[in-house]
Parts: structure tokens; C-alpha cells; sequence
């Protein structure tokens, strides 16, 4: 069973991993390989001069890998209740984790399925959003979102910020206290 299971492996998803996992909590990223960061072209991303889309989806998975975060490719098809947190269903399988972060993007497929309240889309050409809190939990207790999906704005620097804000928030809700991390240069 993970601490944390992670749907998108976009900015928002792979931030979150990265400090899901940097913290040393089991951390499971699965991705449908369908992110429109993969097709962008990105010149206003912090720290950065330019860097197309595919790039920065996979540095970004190289990241959290890189700090023990498990990707995974495939679909999830469904998210449900179990006694011990919630049950991911994919095609090839399913996962368990006692907190789910939906970093979905534009996709909303899952969001009828599971239950969960939403709103109409805060974006140009963004339907559905999942209506969270301040700390980007949604009604469902232990779903949490981030990113596009959540209403934010699509650019990547926006999207991993909240990716890494929401999870610094399960962070803090599974220790108990506020999760920070700095590291110093040696």
C-alpha cells in the first residue's frame, strides 16, 4: 500500500511526486502519457530560458524518480473507498494508497465516476473543474487535487507550484505538522 498515489505525470503530478517522495512517503505517479504540456513550447517557466513540453514532463519524472516516487503508465479507469484509503483501477491492475492526489489536467473523466463535486471551468476551453478547498482537498476525504484540474491556471509554472503546495499539504495532514522542506547548498 503507498502513502500517496498520484493520477498525471504533468507539472502538477510530477512536483507533487517529487516532494511526496523526497519525504519519504511511498509514493505511486500513474500516467496516461496524455498531457498537453507535450505539446508545448514553454519560455515563461522560473529558472528556465526555454524548454519544450516533452522535456520538461520528463525531467520532471526524472525528479521524483529520482527520490523513490514509482511511475507507472496506464489509464486509471476508476478510484474507490476501501477500508484502508482508496483503490486505483487501471487496465493492468490496481493500486492502493491511503491518499489519492488527482493532477489530471483537462481530463475530468474520472470525476463523475468517483463522486466528486465540481464546478464549471475556470480556464478558456476548460469545462470541468473539481471544486476543492484552500488546501485542495475535494469532498471526497483523502482525494485531494492539484493543477489544471483543481482551477488553476494551465501554465506549467502555475501547475507544478500547485502540485507541490497541495502536496506539501497531505505532507502535513499525514504527519500530523506542517511538512517544510530547504534544503542548503554544502
Amino acid at each position: 500500500m503507498y502513502d500517496i498515489l498520484i493520477v498525471g505525470a504533468g507539472p502538477a503530478g510530477a512536483s507533487a511526486a517529487l516532494f511526496a517522495a523526497k519525504a519519504g512517503k511511498k509514493t505511486v505517479v500513474i500516467d496516461s502519457d496524455q498531457s498537453i504540456t507535450k505539446r508545448a513550447w514553454v519560455e515563461n517557466h522560473y529558472g528556465v530560458m526555454e524548454v519544450t513540453g516533452p522535456e520538461l514532463v520528463e525531467t520532471g519524472k526524472k525528479q521524483a524518480a529520482k527520490f523513490g516516487a514509482e511511475l507507472v503508465t496506464g489509464k486509471v479507469e476508476n478510484i474507490v473507498k476501501t477500508d484502508n484509503g482508496f483503490r486505483a483501477e487501471t487496465e493492468n491492475g490496481h493500486y492502493e494508497a491511503a491518499h489519492v492526489l488527482l493532477a489530471t489536467g483537462v481530463m475530468a473523466d474520472l470525476v463523475d465516476k468517483i463522486g466528486l463535486q465540481v464546478k464549471a471551468g475556470t480556464e478558456p476551453h476548460i469545462k470541468t473543474n473539481i471544486e476543492v478547498d484552500r488546501d485542495g482537498k475535494t469532498s471526497i476525504d483523502g482525494i485531494w487535487a492539484a493543477g489544471t484540474i483543481a482551477g488553476v491556471s494551465v501554465h506549467t509554472i502555475v501547475t507544478a507550484g500547485d502540485g507541490a503546495r497541495v502536496a506539501i499539504n497531505i505532507l502535513s495532514a499525514i504527519n500530523g505538522t506542517r511538512y517544510v522542506d530547504h534544503d542548503v547548498m554544502k
